[in-house]
């Protein structure tokens, strides 16, 4: 059932509670559509994330990768899809320098800085990131921007698009991340999951085209490393999770093709929020 407007406030996390008591950890689905989320989770595709409640419909702040970051680092998150105004987003992270009367709207945390991952910085967390497409892969000056937001930054070549194993190989990297960082060192940690994102159809034996059902064998083969990630969170300390996708694609539908267009197979996305316990060793 989705959420509805006036509900909203009593069902928000208050951010100001997890800023310093928890770690952050922004797993991106990158592409991933709403509709393939939501029958994935109906169906039993997706038991990881099953655990961790149900979708949220909501619109994407960006039709592709790099405007839909940009505005989510900037504390613009996605809005819930039943909604009128900007000011029903989901309300995490706050530019106090910006917008809305410079009024922090109750449970968001309001930072300084350019984005809310240089907010953080300034309050003592590590910020990481694992990138996944090559808005992320430092090969390039644009690929090098948002990077360059975080203290750490990660991104190999056996994390990308054109490797069926690359989530693996992402969860592996956030692993050791982890191993080396002091337990009393608070981390927000950002990981960009690529295989949902073009080209995926190898995810489907004998396949040679993307399609809504090489998307959807695409997002069962990560929820199948989710395990992995949240587990070794949870282990470490508690954590809030922000799970969503920046944006949808289309398959053909009304003759279009791929992102970066405005179209609701684009502009609707699916949005979780969670936290994860410690685990006993």
């Amino acid at each position: 059932m989705p959420c509805l407007i006036e509900e909203r406030e009593t069902m928000e996390t208050d951010m100001n509670d997890i800023i310093g008591n928890c770690d952050i950890l922004m797993v991106c689905l990158d592409t991933l559509r709403y509709d393939v989320a939501m029958r994935e989770q109906q169906t039993g595709g997706t038991p990881v994330l099953n655990q961790y409640g149900s979708w949220e419909k909501c619109q994407a702040v960006g039709n592709f990768t790099y405007p839909a970051h940009q505005a989510m680092f900037a504390g613009f998150f996605p809005c819930p899809a039943e909604a009128t105004s900007h000011k029903q987003r989901h309300q995490l992270f706050f530019p106090r320098d910006i917008g809305m009367g410079r009024k922090t709207p109750k449970g968001a945390w309001a930072f300084e800085g350019a984005t809310f991952v240089e907010g953080l910085a300034h309050v003592g967390y590590h910020t990481y990131c694992v990138g996944g497409v090559s808005f992320f892969d430092k090969r390039s000056p644009i690929g090098s921007v948002m990077p360059s937001y975080f203290q750490s930054s990660y991104w190999h070549p056996s994390f990308g698009c054109l490797v069926k194993e690359s989530t693996a190989n992402q969860v592996k990297q956030v692993k050791r991340i982890l191993a080396k960082t002091p337990e009393d060192q608070r981390i927000f940690l950002y990981l960009n999951i690529d295989a949902i994102h073009y080209p995926n159809y190898f995810y489907l034996e004998g396949e040679t085209r993307d399609s809504l059902a090489t998307h959807a064998a695409a997002l069962r083969y990560v929820d199948g490393q989710l395990e992995a990630l949240f587990g070794a969170f949870a282990r470490r300390h508690p954590t809030f999770v922000i799970c969503l996708s920046d944006h949808g694609t289309c398959y053909g539908e009304d003759g279009c093709v791929s992102h970066g267009i405005n179209h609701p197979a684009v502009n609707t996305i699916p949005y979780k929020q969670f936290m994860l316990g410690v685990e006993k060793r």
